[in-house]
């Protein structure tokens, strides 16, 4: 086999790096997250903080919230932020 047959075959395996649909596994509901019970990290803290307070409603930060939790509050404040 010479190496330019090699290197058609390699192109020809599936490549996630070049898939047309590269999102296909890229969002995961945040209730199948496996870590999603475990507190929130320190940058979703961080970043539902100030979309809490951009859209005025500094009650939608709750430092007890779960990574899952707070991924799915951070989307509804950035829906009506408009980020």
């Amino acid at each position: 086999m010479s190496d330019r047959q090699t290197h058609e075959q390699a192109e020809a395996v599936h490549n996630p790096k070049t898939d047309p649909d590269p999102a296909s596994n890229t969002e995961k509901d945040p209730a199948d997250w496996v870590t999603g019970g475990e507190p929130m990290t320190g940058a979703q803290a961080s970043y539902l903080k100030t979309l809490s307070e951009t859209v005025h409603e500094p009650d939608a930060f709750d430092e007890t919230l779960t990574k899952a939790e707070a991924s799915q509050r951070i989307d509804q404040l950035k829906a009506k932020s408009g980020r």
